[in-house]
C-alpha cells in the first residue's frame, strides 16, 4: 500500500532549521530578500528582471505564528512562496525592513472566506516612522472548492461523483455504501495580493509593520518598490477630452473608444492618464496605440457582467479587457498597449466566459509593462497571429492561465514577466489544430501556479523555453511540461528547455498517485519523438523526482518518449529519484550533476513489461554525470519503484 508523502513542518523541521509546530518566530535578520524564497544568487541570470525587491514574512520580525513548510495541497503553507508564511491574530503583526528605498508595496495574504463562500473584507493596518493607512482586504477572489471547475460553495457536494477520486481510492457514485467526503472539499486558491502607494519614500532599513485588525490574517511576502513618477504624453489623444472619467464613477467605455477611433484617423498615440477608468465590457483594438501614465497610476477596471444570452462564442458573462478581432474576421494589426493596469472581477472559472485581460488575434502586436489581476487569463491569444511581443508584464491572482499562445501562434516571444497565483498553467502554448511555431518563453518568472504547470507546451514547432524561473507549483502539475495532450498538434522539429530553474517543484498528481517530476514529459495521445533536448537547466530541491518521462497507462504500449537529450544539469536536491522513467523509448544524458538524492538515481520501469532484457526505456550514458545517480543503471536496468519513501533534501546550496 502507497502512502502519500507529506512535506509537514515536522518532517521539513529538522532539515530547514524550523521547530515541526507552528510557534511565534523569532527576531530573524528581518532585512534579507530573496528570489523564490530563496538567496538570490541560487537563481541569478534566471527569470524576470523586476523593480521590486521580494522579503518572506517567515523571515521578518512578527509576534504572529509561522506556518509551514508544507507542500501538502489545500493547506494555507503548499500555497504560500517558500511553502511558508505567517498568520497574525488580531492584533499581532509582522515588520518588514527595507533593503532598498521604495515608496510602494505589494502584500500577498490570505483571509478567510465567508461560511457560506463569497469571500469577506478586513482591515490591515500599514505603519512606518512616517505614514498609517489601512488596507481593505478581500477573500472575494480566493477559496476554491471541490472538482473542476470548482466552485465558489464550500458546502457543495462533489460536483463530478463519477470521477474516481483519490481521498477514498474510488468512484463515488459507485461506490456501496457511499463514502462520506470531508467538506469543504479541496479548498484552494487562498491568497491574493495588493499594492498600495505610501505618499513618501522611505529609506533603506525603515521598517514597515502590518498588523492585523479583525480577522486572522496570513502574510505571505511583501514586495517593496520605489515607483516613479507618473508618464505625461502631451501628444497623445487623451481620453480625457472625450470625456473619460478618471474618478472610476462612471463607464469610461464610449469615451475611449471615441478616443481610439480619433487617434487612429490622425495616426497619433492614445494616451489614458493617471486614474480609475471603468469599463466593463472589451475594448476591441485594431492598428493602435495606447498606453498609460505606468500601472502604479492608470488602472482599467470593471466589473463582470451577466450577458441576457450567451454570446456566439459561449460566453456567458463579459469584463474588462483589451482584445484583437478574433482570427476568423481577420485580426488585429499593429496594437501597442504599455503602461497602464487591468483589474478584473472574476470570482468563479467558466471555461466559455471570454473575460480575459487580453485577448483575440493580435499581429505585430506588443503589449508592455501592464499589470494584470483578477481576470480569468491574463492573456489568451486565439490565432491564427504572428509576431506578438509581450514583455515586462506583471500577471496575478488569475482564475485560469496567466498567458496562453492558443492556436497558430507564430513567431512570438513572451520575455521578462512575473507571474504568481495563476490557477491553471501559468505561460502555456496548445497548439490545438492548427501548430504553434517559432515561439519563445524567455527570462520569465513564475511563482505559485495553484494547479497544473509553471510553463507548459502542447504540442508546436520549433519551440523554446529558456532562462525561466519557476517556483511552487502546487498540484496536478510541475515546473517545466511538454505533452501530447488536449488535442494538441505534434511536436516536430525541435523543442528545448535551456537554461531554466526549477525551485521547490514536482508535485503530487492526485488521478495517479505518484509525484511528477520537476521537468516531466507525458505521451498521452500520440508520441514525443521531435528533437527534444534539455541543457543547462537547474532543478532545486524538487519535491519527487527531478526528471519525468510517462505515457499515460492505457497508451503505455502504443506511445513513447523517444530520444531526448539532457546536457549540462544541475540537480541539487530530490525527494525521491533523479529520473522516474514510465513509457517506453529513450534518453540520452551528459554532464547531469546530482547531489543530495532521496532514492535510488533511476525509477525505470518503462512500459512495466518487465522483459527479461531488461527496461523497455534505454539510458545512454554520454558522460560527465557526476554524483553516481546514473552509472549502475544504464543501459536499460529495471529499477521500478513509483512510490518510493520520500526524503526531504537539505535547502539548496551554492554549486
Amino acid at each position: 500500500m502507497s502512502v502519500r508523502p507529506r512535506w509537514s513542518a515536522l518532517v521539513l523541521g529538522a532539515v530547514l532549521g524550523v521547530t515541526g509546530t507552528a510557534q511565534p518566530a523569532s527576531a530573524a535578520p528581518d532585512h534579507q530578500f530573496t528570489r523564490a524564497a530563496l538567496d538570490p544568487s541560487l537563481t541569478a541570470g534566471r527569470g524576470a528582471s523586476v523593480a521590486f525587491v521580494e522579503q518572506e514574512a517567515e523571515h521578518a520580525r512578527t509576534n504572529g505564528t509561522v506556518i509551514g513548510p508544507d507542500r501538502t495541497a489545500y493547506t494555507l503553507p503548499a500555497e504560500a512562496s517558500g511553502r511558508s508564511a505567517v498568520t497574525l491574530d488580531p492584533g499581532e503583526f509582522v515588520e518588514f525592513t527595507l533593503p532598498r528605498a521604495a515608496n510602494a508595496i505589494t502584500v500577498r495574504y490570505s483571509i478567510p472566506d465567508a461560511p457560506a463562500g463569497g469571500g469577506i473584507t478586513a482591515p490591515l493596518a500599514v505603519t512606518t516612522r512616517h505614514v498609517s493607512r489601512t488596507m481593505t482586504l478581500t477573500s472575494q477572489y480566493s477559496w476554491l472548492y471541490n472538482q473542476y471547475q470548482f466552485t465558489n460553495d464550500p458546502q457543495a457536494d462533489l460536483l463530478h461523483p463519477d470521477w474516481w477520486i483519490t481521498e477514498c481510492q474510488c468512484v463515488p457514485a459507485a461506490t456501496t455504501p457511499a463514502p462520506v467526503i470531508t467538506k469543504p472539499f479541496r479548498p484552494m486558491h487562498f491568497y491574493d495580493e495588493q499594492r498600495l502607494l505610501l505618499g513618501r519614500t522611505h529609506r533603506a532599513g525603515e521598517r514597515i509593520r502590518l498588523t492585523a485588525r479583525s480577522v486572522p490574517t496570513t502574510i505571505d511576502l511583501l514586495d517593496s518598490e520605489l515607483v516613479g513618477a507618473p508618464k505625461v504624453d502631451l501628444t497623445g489623444v487623451n481620453v480625457l477630452l472625450f470625456g473619460a472619467d478618471p474618478t472610476g464613477r462612471r463607464d469610461a467605455a464610449p469615451a475611449m473608444e471615441k478616443a481610439i477611433a480619433y487617434a487612429k484617423k490622425t495616426h497619433r498615440r492614445v494616451y489614458l492618464p493617471p486614474g480609475v477608468f471603468q469599463v466593463n465590457r472589451h475594448i476591441v483594438v485594431d492598428d493602435v496605440t495606447i498606453g498609460g501614465a505606468g500601472n502604479w497610476y492608470t488602472i482599467v477596471k470593471g466589473r463582470q457582467v451577466a450577458l441576457d444570452a450567451p454570446a456566439p462564442d459561449g460566453s456567458r458573462h463579459t469584463g474588462v479587457g483589451f482584445y484583437g478581432r478574433s482570427a476568423a474576421e481577420g485580426g488585429s494589426r499593429n496594437v501597442h498597449l504599455s503602461g497602464f493596469a487591468i483589474q478584473g472581477d472574476v470570482r468563479e472559472r467558466i471555461d466559455t466566459d471570454q473575460v480575459n485581460g487580453i485577448g483575440g488575434a493580435m499581429t505585430d502586436s506588443t503589449i508592455d509593462g501592464l499589470h494584470i489581476q483578477h481576470t480569468k487569463v491574463g492573456l489568451w491569444f486565439d490565432g491564427p497571429m504572428s509576431n506578438v511581443k509581450v514583455i515586462g508584464n506583471i500577471i496575478v491572482d488569475q482564475i485560469a492561465d496567466g498567458l496562453n499562445f492558443h492556436t497558430g501562434v507564430t513567431n512570438s516571444l513572451v520575455r521578462n514577466n512575473f507571474v504568481r497565483n495563476t490557477g491553471d498553467d501559468a505561460l502555456a502554448m496548445w497548439a490545438e489544430k492548427t501548430t504553434n511555431s517559432a515561439n519563445t518563453f524567455y527570462r520569465n518568472t513564475v511563482q505559485t501556479p495553484t494547479l497544473a504547470n509553471g510553463i507548459a507546451i502542447y504540442g508546436g514547432n520549433d519551440i523554446t523555453v529558456s532562462g525561466n524561473l519557476v517556483a511552487d507549483p502546487v498540484r496536478e502539475g510541475s515546473a517545466l511540461h511538454a505533452g501530447t495532450r488536449f488535442g494538441a498538434e505534434p511536436f516536430t522539429g525541435h523543442l528545448r528547455f535551456t537554461g531554466n530553474t526549477t525551485v521547490r517543484a514536482g508535485t503530487y498528481e492526485l488521478n495517479w498517485n505518484i509525484g511528477l517530476g520537476a521537468i516531466w514529459m507525458f505521451a498521452l495521445e500520440r508520441s514525443i519523438d521531435a528533437d527534444v533536448q534539455v541543457s543547462g537547466d537547474h532543478y532545486l530541491d524538487s519535491t519527487y523526482n527531478a526528471i519525468m518521462l510517462v505515457a499515460d497507462w492505457p497508451v503505455k504500449d502504443l506511445y513513447s518518449i523517444d530520444g531526448v537529450r539532457f546536457t549540462d544539469l544541475r540537480i541539487d536536491g530530490t525527494g525521491t529519484s533523479v529520473l522516474s522513467a514510465r513509457a517506453g523509448g529513450a534518453a540520452s544524458f551528459a554532464n547531469v550533476d546530482a547531489r543530495n538524492v532521496g532514492a535510488v538515481g533511476v525509477n525505470n520501469c518503462g512500459r512495466f513489461g518487465f522483459p527479461a532484457s531488461g527496461s523497455e526505456f534505454g539510458l545512454t550514458d554520454l558522460g560527465g554525470n557526476d554524483g553516481g545517480w546514473l552509472g549502475p543503471y544504464v543501459p536499460n536496468v529495471i529499477t521500478c519503484n513509483d512510490r518510493p519513501p520520500v526524503t526531504p533534501p537539505p535547502p539548496p546550496s551554492r554549486w
